[in-house]
């Protein structure tokens, strides 16, 4: 099984708006052979709670806005450390980025493929830079 094109879509504008939040290192992940709830994982990077929860509303925005779409739940917004919502097809996780490091979905996820979300100017944290 692969992701619809209607997610990618969807990935791919909730991309754009925590991008123009200023998320750093946004990837996308096709998790639906292995996961029967939900079939992409959007992950990015905040440098602040105040951030995290910022990226969050962008994405919710866009995502009613250009889509239609409604988070079937949020988690994570009183600590904002990991913001997570859920649209059922995909799942959008907002880091800071020492939860990002610690939990390591990239890598638990790592055997998956990456979907190309077509950004025009990412963000990369500077750890992420160094890391090149």
């Amino acid at each position: 099984m692969s992701v619809r094109e209607d997610t990618v879509v969807a990935l791919q504008k909730a991309a754009e708006a925590a991008n123009e939040a200023k998320a750093a290192d946004i990837v996308a992940i096709d998790v639906s052979e292995p996961v029967a709830i939900t079939d992409a994982f959007l992950l990015a990077t905040a440098s602040s709670p105040r951030q995290v929860l910022a990226v969050a509303e962008e994405v919710e925005k866009k995502l009613r806005q250009e889509c239609d779409l409604h988070p079937r739940s949020r988690e994570g917004l009183l600590e904002a450390q990991w913001t997570l919502l859920d649209y059922d097809d995909f799942v959008v996780h907002i880091f800071n980025e020492e939860a990002r490091e610690f939990y390591g979905l990239e890598k638990l996820w790592g055997d998956c493929p990456h979907i190309e979300l077509h950004l025009e100017h990412p963000e990369t944290t500077k750890k992420a830079d160094a890391d090149e």
